[in-house]
């Protein structure tokens, strides 16, 4: 349940019309169903706990489609956080959408105005990450294709989502404690981080934010979430700047 297949195909058999290429992006995303469902369902049942109404949790998720940051956002609602720091702490969490954009800018940045409202409306990691890497591997592309293989990752993961949400907050109460639903969210995020460790930056960037997300699990309202994910940013970018002054480049 990787995403590295996507980037093993030689370009000889990647389709490059945009139709084949929606296509392919469907298939390739087809595993995160095992994934995205229960995640989706975790937000469902976390959403009814916290006194949410089947209308004000669909609203939200189809609004938002920000899974982690949805989640973080009803956590603390129900812990009774300030309005601010919720927003801000969702801001937080979907920061990596605004990395996601600029990666993804010399691949889709071509297209017109609507088509970039809707990927941007859709990006979420896994499409971003299925995406970013068939792109990057295979760059004779059109951009009809680039924008079909997007729609077609993201035209599975999306109804995949709001429907297990759906499932989540209607038939909530009638999971078995037992069922570990909650197994979705740390495989989501290992399964799509795990094959972008390529360079050590990215690895110093990732074992600060675990350490530094264990460390500070204990300030309110999940704020060193927010310290750690800071420091894990700064660690990067230190040994990134490490490492090309040490290959002698500006």
């Amino acid at each position: 349940m990787t995403t590295s297949p996507p980037s093993q195909l030689p370009p000889s058999q990647l389709p490059l019309s945009a139709r084949a290429a929606y296509w392919r992006g469907f298939r390739d995303a087809s595993p995160f169903i095992l994934i995205v469902a229960p995640f989706g369902m975790v937000f469902g049942v976390v959403a009814l706990d916290a006194g949410f109404t089947v209308a004000q949790t669909m609203a939200f998720t189809i609004g938002t489609y920000a899974g982690a940051a949805q989640l973080a956002a009803i956590q603390m609602l129900s812990e009774g956080a300030p309005l601010a720091i919720v927003i801000l702490t969702a801001l937080a969490v979907n920061a990596r959408m605004a990395m996601y954009s600029a990666a993804l800018a010399p691949h889709l940045g071509g297209a017109s105005w609507g088509h970039r409202a809707l990927l941007g409306y859709l990006m979420v990691d896994q499409t971003y990450a299925l995406s970013a890497m068939v792109y990057d591997s295979h760059p004779g592309m059109t951009l009809g294709a680039k924008i079909g293989y997007y729609l077609g990752v993201a035209s599975l993961i999306w109804p995949v989502w709001v429907s297990a949400t759906l499932v989540g907050v209607i038939a909530g109460n009638l999971i078995p404690d037992w069922v570990p639903l909650g197994f979705a969210v740390p495989i989501a995020f290992t399964a799509m981080i795990g094959p972008m460790l390529r360079t050590l930056a990215h690895v110093a960037a990732a074992l600060v934010s675990v350490v530094g997300a264990l460390a500070l699990s204990a300030v309110p309202y999940s704020l060193g979430l927010l310290v750690a994910a800071g420091l894990a940013m700064l660690t990067g970018a230190a040994v990134e700047g490490w490492m090309l002054r040490r290959r002698g480049e500006p």
